[in-house]
C-alpha cells in the first residue's frame, strides 16, 4: 500500500525503513510522508530480522552538563558492548515544540528512523507523550524524571532520600546545627526525596526547620551563586549547606568566596552527583555519590528489553548512592564568630 502511494517498489520502501543511503533524498522524503500517512510503524521484531544494527536514541531536556554527560556515557559504553547505535539529542528550539505540541508526529517519526528505544534525561513526560510513544510502540525509559513519575513511566534514579539523608547526617555528625538546603526544581521527583531526607535528618536531630534555610531553584551554578548568595545574607546565615547537585554546590562556593568566606572553615558544602566537578572544585568536594554511568547503562537494558517485549520486574529502579566525603566539610567555626546556634526543640 504504501510503495503503490509512493509510485516506488516495495524494495524502495523497505531500504527507507532500513536506512539505506543508496535512496535519493527526495524519494526517501516522500516515502517517509506516505509511511506517517499510513501510521506505519515497523516493529522492533521486524528491524532486528532486518540485519540492521538497532538504535537507541537518548533525549536530554536541555544543553548537556556534567550530570547529563556521565549518564550518557554510561548509555553510549553500555551501546557499545551490546553492539547497539546511540544517538544523542537535545529537546530544545523547534523540537522542544514538535514532542510537546505534536506528540503523535514526534513518536512516528522517532519509529519510522528505526528508533528501536528513546532515553529521557531529567526529561517532563506527559501523558500524551507517553501515550503517543506506545502507540507508536517505542519504549520510552527515563533517568531522573523532571516531574512526578507517571504510573506508566518506566524509570531509572537513585536513593536520593538515603542520600539526602546521609548528607545532612555528615553535617551533624560535625556539629553543624544551622543547616541550610538549596535544592533543584519543585517539581523534580529527585529533589522531592533529597529535601524529604534532610528534613527527616534534621528532625531526627530534634531542630527546628527554619523556612529562611531551606529554597529551591534549578540544579546550575547560577542558582548556588544566586539564591546561595541570599542564604548567606541573611543576619543568621547557615554554617553549612546540603546542595542539591555538584553545580549548585560549586555555585554557593563561588557565592561564599565573593563574601570572603572560607570553605570549609567559614561554611561547610556538600553536593549530590559526584560528576568530575567535584573533583576539580577547590576545594575538593564532599558529595553524594550517584553512580550515573550506570544509571545510564541500565536505562538502555531496560529499554531494550521492553523493546524485546519481555515483562520487566519493576517500573522504577534505583540504584544506592554513597557518601564521599572530600574537603569541603569540617566542624563549625565558634558560635561566637557567625551568630547563635540554631534553635533545638
Amino acid at each position: 500500500m504504501v510503495a503503490a502511494s509512493a509510485g516506488v517498489s516495495v524494495a524502495t520502501v523497505s531500504k527507507v525503513l532500513n536506512g539505506r543511503s543508496d535512496v535519493a533524498e527526495s524519494t526517501r522524503t516522500l516515502v517517509q510522508e506516505k509511511l506517517q500517512q499510513h501510521n506505519y510503524v515497523l516493529s522492533a521484531t521486524s528491524r532486528a530480522e532486518s540485519g540492521t544494527r538497532a538504535i537507541v536514541e537518548v533525549q536530554v531536556e536541555a544543553a548537556l552538563v556534567a550530570y547529563s554527560s556521565e549518564i550518557v556515557q554510561g548509555v553510549i559504553d553500555a551501546g557499545s558492548q551490546l553492539g547497539i547505535d546511540i544517538v544523542v539529542s537535545t529537546r530544545v528550539g523547534a523540537a522542544a515544540n514538535l514532542t510537546s505540541e505534536r506528540p503523535a508526529a514526534w513518536a512516528r517519526a522517532l519509529a519510522l528512523t528505526g528508533r528501536r528505544a528513546v532515553i529521557g534525561v531529567t526529561s517532563e513526560l506527559t501523558e500524551e507523550r507517553l501515550a503517543a510513544m506506545s502507540r507508536a510502540r517505542v519504549p520510552y525509559v527515563v533517568v531522573d524524571p523532571l516531574g512526578m513519575p507517571l504510573a506508566r513511566l518506566t524509570s531509572v534514579g537513585s536513593t536520593n532520600f538515603a542520600g539526602g539523608l546521609t548528607a545532612t547526617q555528615h553535617l551533624l555528625s560535625l556539629g553543624h546545627r544551622r543547616i541550610g538546603y538549596l535544592g533543584g526544581p519543585k517539581t523534580a521527583a529527585c529533589n522531592h526525596a533529597r529535601e524529604h531526607g534532610f528534613r527527616a535528618a534534621m528532625e531526627g536531630a530534634g531542630l527546628d526547620l527554619l523556612p529562611e534555610y531551606v529554597t529551591t531553584g534549578a540544579f546550575s551554578y547560577e542558582t548556588g551563586v544566586n539564591t546561595g548568595g541570599s542564604m548567606l545574607d541573611q543576619a543568621e546565615p547557615p554554617t553549612a549547606i546540603f546542595a542539591g547537585s555538584d553545580e549548585v554546590a560549586l555555585g554557593v562556593i563561588e557565592a561564599a568566596r565573593i563574601r570572603g568566606l572560607n570553605v570549609p572553615r567559614d561554611l561547610s558544602i556538600v553536593g549530590f552527583d559526584d560528576t568530575q566537578l567535584a573533583h576539580m572544585a577547590a576545594p575538593p568536594l564532599t558529595t553524594v555519590r550517584q553512580p550515573l554511568r550506570e544509571m545510564g547503562a541500565v536505562a538502555l537494558r531496560t529499554a531494550l528489553r521492553l523493546a524485546a517485549g519481555e515483562t520487566i520486574e519493576s517500573h522504577h529502579v534505583e540504584l544506592a548512592t554513597s557518601l564521599i566525603v572530600r574537603g569541603s566539610t569540617a566542624p563549625p567555626r565558634s558560635t561566637s564568630g557567625r551568630g547563635r546556634s540554631s534553635r533545638s526543640r
